[in-house]
């Protein structure tokens, strides 16, 4: 890879593929809001089922638009593993807005 993530996308990453709920919330705005294949999705909701609870894993493939855009391998014990492509709404040190689908 050429282009590096966002410093605050790569902290979303990291909390994902460590499994560090807390540092998952503290990366998003209170109010942040995602979509899941062009739909709106409760984020609490989307995330405890697609990540925490199935152990979600990202390897990044390719990052794009200044490090706030990737694709990457996603994997969880629900799904197994796809290509996703992911992009977020830096606001900040903080997330407040991140869309993915497959890729």
């Amino acid at each position: 890879m050429t282009e590096q993530l966002d410093p605050v996308v790569q902290r979303f990453v990291d909390a994902v593929n460590n499994g560090d709920r807390a540092a998952f919330d503290a990366v998003l705005t209170p109010d942040a809001t995602m979509s899941d294949d062009g739909t709106d999705r409760d984020l609490r909701q989307w995330v405890d089922s697609e990540i925490f609870a199935t152990s979600g894993r990202m390897k990044v493939e390719s990052v794009t638009e200044g490090g706030r855009a990737f694709v990457a391998e996603y994997s969880n014990d629900r799904w197994g593993a796809m290509r996703t492509a992911w992009r977020f709404t830096v606001d900040g040190d903080t997330i407040s807005r991140f869309e993915t689908g497959q890729a």
